[in-house]
């Protein structure tokens, strides 16, 4: 059976002026062109040649000698080299580009940007590439906890967090409490491993541990205290929404850093506001 989107050895049953067909057996009735441009010099009725199967332009099986960047359950980053009135077009190394319709983009793409994509059959039968790659995603990974890692972020949810394509091939989140902001779909970030879970899928954090985190806290509510003219309209009872919006912290980690500023005799809180002190 010929695969499509598969590279697969399919064997040469006939000879045209326009090429050659393939198919799986010489017996086989479903056969499949190799274009004579593409025709090894030389090659003869029974060679077996190893091709990629996809559809032209005209949504008829046509094989090629190309290398694909992505195949059929695979994941790669393709350039979006157009727009359409469908969806984005990718280049994935072949003749025809790569469809991404529009209602499998997580956010609209732009033309000349790369995305992280998977490639799938839709329902009706061509090749489609899917920013939505939960599932092709791999949970066998080879990090433990405390890792370090580099991973493309793919979809970002209120409830769960961001989900994070590790090495662009291995199923991680950062937990929607230890999830910030400071990343958005598409870019490309470093993370710690903070837990391994069972079915081998990832939990992630972009911040440092918090003894060693709280430096960098610390320098970073003071900044925002001086772009507040030294006043912060709020002090660390303000509700975790207020403390996100303004300085993308977590509660404790706010905490933590006005704690050792006000040990270190930066600032000084009183019942409505922190202040600079000079």
């Amino acid at each position: 059976m010929i695969e499509l989107g598969k590279k697969q050895e399919l064997t040469v049953v006939k000879k045209a002026d326009f090429g050659v067909y393939l198919a799986e057996t010489p017996e086989e009735a479903e056969k499949v062109l190799l274009p004579k441009k593409q025709v090894p010099e030389g090659t003869a009725v029974g060679d077996k040649i190893t091709v990629f199967v996809y559809r032209d332009s005209k949504d008829r099986l046509i094989s090629t000698v190309r290398e694909p960047k992505v195949e059929l359950g695979g994941l790669a980053v393709l350039k979006v080299i157009q727009l359409g009135k469908i969806g984005a077009f990718l280049d994935w190394g072949l003749e025809k580009d790569l469809l991404l319709p529009f209602r499998e983009q997580t956010r609209r793409v732009k033309e000349g940007e790369e995305v992280l994509a998977a490639l799938y059959i839709d329902k009706s039968s061509r090749l489609c590439a899917t920013m939505n790659v939960y599932e092709y995603l791999d949970t066998s990974s080879p990090y433990k906890k405390d890792d370090r890692v580099q991973g493309t972020v793919y979809e970002i949810s209120r409830e769960f967090g961001a989900f994070v394509a590790v090495d662009n091939r291995y199923s991680a989140l950062i937990p929607r409490k230890d999830f910030h902001g400071g990343a958005q779909i598409g870019d490309v970030i470093e993370a710690r491993v903070t837990a391994v879970h069972e079915d081998g899928k990832l939990d992630l954090s972009m911040r440092e541990k918090a003894y060693l985190q709280m430096d960098q806290d610390a320098e970073l509510v003071l900044k925002v205290i001086d772009e507040f003219s030294g006043v912060l309209p709020f002090n660390d009872k303000a509700s975790p929404e207020i403390i996100e919006r303004e300085l993308k912290l977590s509660k404790n980690a706010f905490k933590r850093a006005v704690g050792r500023l006000l040990k270190e005799g930066k600032i000084e809180i009183t019942e409505k506001c922190i202040r600079r002190r000079s």
